[in-house]
């Protein structure tokens, strides 16, 4: 008896387990074969600019593509960054309607969506990426729009607190069904 219900047990485990796994292993090949169309960049790093750094030498390695900074660093700084690096600033799409990360994502993803991109390289700093891809895994994939992490290595042993990641999480829910993100003093839309 007992090793008949473990049999229907771990049957129906399998029957339930093996869409999740093909699945995800469609969307693991999509990911490998889509090229990325787009650079996002989350801003708000330090004064001395690592994304930014990071994002110019990353450009010169990506020539094609646009690059969207949302967020962060004042643009003068921020475009001497990228001259210094050789990188055309014509490519340069600076974005400061966000107050914070939730709003890095949901002040960006119509412009994306509108110019038919499908998928970016998305740069934020490593300690910062678990909750940059819950957030983008809503917002853009409420689009349509997938990405790739790429982390910009930072001086910090581990990434945020989960509360952080689960917090904004539900931001960007709200935001889907709603139009509003939480933001403080964000406005009603037009």
């Amino acid at each position: 008896m007992n090793k008949l219900l473990f049999k229907s047990v771990s049957n129906r485990l399998t029957i339930f387990a093996l869409p999740l796994m093909l699945l995800w292993g469609y969307k693991e090949l999509q990911t490998q074969l889509i090229q990325p169309q787009a650079i996002l960049v989350l801003g708000g790093s330090t004064e001395r600019l690592e994304r930014e750094k990071f994002t110019a030498t990353f450009a010169k390695q990506h020539p094609n593509i646009p690059i969207w900074i949302s967020g962060g660093s004042p643009a003068v700084p921020t475009k001497k960054v990228f001259a210094k690096k050789g990188v055309d600033l014509k490519r340069l799409h600076l974005d400061y309607d966000a107050q914070d990360t939730v709003t890095n994502f949901t002040t960006i993803v119509d412009e994306l969506e509108a110019r038919k991109i499908k998928k970016v390289y998305l740069i934020t700093s490593d300690f910062h990426m678990r909750r940059a891809t819950v957030i983008g895994e809503i917002v853009l994939g409420s689009r349509g729009i997938d990405f790739k992490p790429v982390p910009v290595p930072s001086a910090e042993k581990s990434p945020e607190p989960i509360g952080k990641s689960f917090r904004d999480g539900v931001r960007s829910i709200l935001w889907l069904t709603t139009g509003y993100t939480g933001a403080k003093g964000e406005q009603p839309k037009e």
